[in-house]
């Protein structure tokens, strides 16, 4: 039972304690599992030996128990053919053989039982090995957030205010007034340059869709009611610079 007492010691190790301790936890935690399953190996070893001692107990058993019923068969077959001094001979190598046997069954049952243990407690390791497994990877990944944290805090304390943030709104800066003068020189260069006729043309286009826009909303107040069917058409603008002369002209009589 030495090899499973190791076993349980190794299992009962803090192995908190073993990582705050360690320089390379993932490591450390490797080595134990690979210790834990060589031990294992070696205790399941053990315990097949005891698996094939208590078969070979088993064995002996019954070859006695066979050879005390071939003795007294041997006993019968003297006492058919009148030969008594052959018969008790063979009734008392019957009863050793019969006494072997039963002692082999005895110290066999006993062996079964401690064999059954052994089986039951290399599968309670073996559960408890997979266990730590588990339990080392979930060690390991609070190891890794907790160096990520470490990392991002030691990142934020060694940024001054005056440095990387200023920096980033000084170029917020920047790229705003390049922004602004792109718009300005966008300005100059439709009022400066190109065909001064067609600019002109585009203004007048753009007052005549306004006083289009006025029209329509002049109709559809007269179809919902709100004025009357005669009522005057909103003034006409002729351009930048020109009077406003009214659009609603009456017929004169001639």
């Amino acid at each position: 039972m030495g090899i499973f007492d190791r076993l349980a010691t190794l299992l009962k190790s803090n192995i908190n304690d073993l990582i705050s301790r360690a320089e390379d936890p993932e490591k450390m935690l490797d080595q134990i599992v690979v210790d834990m399953r060589n031990q294992l190996a070696r205790a399941k070893q053990q315990v097949a030996a005891a698996i094939a001692d208590e078969k070979r107990l088993k064995d002996q058993a019954e070859a006695e128990e066979k050879a005390a019923a071939d003795w007294e068969a041997k006993a019968m077959l003297a006492v058919k053919e009148g030969r008594d001094d052959l018969a008790k001979q063979a009734l008392v190598r019957q009863a050793e053989h019969a006494e072997h046997a039963n002692a082999l069954f005895t110290t066999w049952q006993a062996h079964q039982l401690e064999t059954e243990k052994l089986k039951n407690s290399l599968r309670d390791l073996n559960d408890k090995i997979e266990e730590a497994k588990r339990k080392k990877n979930l060690l390991l990944a609070r190891q890794r957030r907790a160096q990520a944290q470490q990392k991002i805090s030691e990142t934020m304390s060694s940024m001054s205010e005056k440095s990387a943030f200023e920096a980033f709104a000084r170029m917020e800066e920047k790229i705003s007034s390049n922004e602004r003068m792109i718009k300005a020189s966008t300005e100059i260069d439709e009022e400066f340059s190109g065909d001064r006729l067609a600019s002109d043309f585009k203004r007048l286009e753009k007052v005549a869709g306004a006083a289009s826009a006025d029209q329509q909303l002049l109709a559809l107040k007269q179809k919902m009611g709100l004025l009357p069917s005669g009522a005057a058409a909103p003034p006409k603008r002729l351009g930048a610079g020109e009077e406003t002369v009214d659009a609603h002209v009456e017929d004169k009589k001639p």
